[in-house]
């Protein structure tokens, strides 16, 4: 089995967990100035498989690539601490308040770039829209196959790989040739920890950005190891078409976000009765919840 060379498609989004009144920007892009950021949690157990796969097949190389402000480069780091080889870093202003087709455009843009490659990976979905879409937006805008809601990859030869996909009722056997591009599901292996000795050789690294905002160590370190500055590509350096990214080619736009926490007193406790079961039924219909 030759080497394969994988790219995952990582992403740091706002901690949905705490979202706050200043959410979101007049323009209904999201404020991730005011909010924390984790790395999206399918997308961790992308990482997870593709590093399982290099563990499997020798000289296997994994590059995470993920498109958003400078700041989030920091998972990128992440994946480098966990196992991963390189990260690339798309980032510009005029990325900014791209929905789904424009992010879609711009990954691919990136990929394009690559040399080649044999699978891309991608969380399922992320936590800050839960569309679930640029994954397969990826996949038939580079006219690969796709498949998605992976739980396992079961074998994989230099022109077939066979996965099991996790689905609402069950799990399905597939197979695909390669290259071709997947989004994992969250039903996968949790990602693996950080490892010390990583953590120590990765530590300094940086995108040119970060390089020019810090000091002559960091600089100079960087010009005795090539290895540790990121690269970072804007839209001339992957040739992308303004029209099509960020807010001008996103024809979708987010209206609102809030953050709804139930409280004790909105809890009902229901007998095994008939008749509340039936009353439940109703009220659940009335509501269009159901039905």
């Amino acid at each position: 089995m030759r080497p394969l060379k994988i790219v995952v498609l990582i992403k740091q989004v706002p901690d949905t967990r705490n979202v706050g009144p200043d959410a979101m920007k007049p323009d209904g892009t999201v404020n991730r100035g005011k909010l924390d950021t984790v790395f999206n949690p399918d997308d961790l157990h992308a990482l997870e498989l593709a590093l399982n796969l290099k563990d499997r097949i020798p000289g296997s190389e994994v590059t995470v690539m993920t498109m958003g402000p400078r700041r989030a480069a920091d998972i990128i780091r992440d994946s480098l601490y966990r196992g991963a080889d390189n990260g690339i870093m798309i980032s510009d202003k005029r990325f900014g308040g791209a929905d789904t087709l424009a992010t879609s455009y711009t990954l691919v843009r990136a990929i394009q770039k690559l040399p080649s490659y044999d699978i891309i990976m991608g969380g399922r979905q992320a936590i800050d829209g839960d569309t679930a879409q640029v994954g397969p937006q990826c996949a038939e805008k580079l006219g690969v196959p796709q498949v998605t809601y992976v739980e396992e990859i079961i074998s994989i030869t230099n022109d077939e790989v066979i996965a099991k996909r996790r689905l609402s009722k069950g799990v399905e056997t597939v197979s695909s040739p390669l290259p071709c591009l997947m989004t994992v599901h969250g039903a996968s292996p949790a990602c693996r920890s950080k490892e010390a000795k990583r953590v120590m050789q990765y530590k300094y690294a940086r995108t040119n950005s970060e390089i020019r905002k810090n000091d002559e160590f960091v600089k100079a370190l960087h010009s005795k190891r090539p290895y540790l500055t990121i690269p970072e590509w804007g839209v001339e350096d992957i040739d992308a078409d303004v029209t099509k990214i960020g807010l001008s080619g996103s024809p979708t736009k987010v209206k609102s976000v809030e953050s709804i926490v139930l409280t004790a007193n909105e809890a009902k406790v229901l007998s095994d009765s008939d008749l509340d079961i039936e009353n439940m039924i109703k009220e659940l219909i009335d509501h269009h919840i159901i039905g």
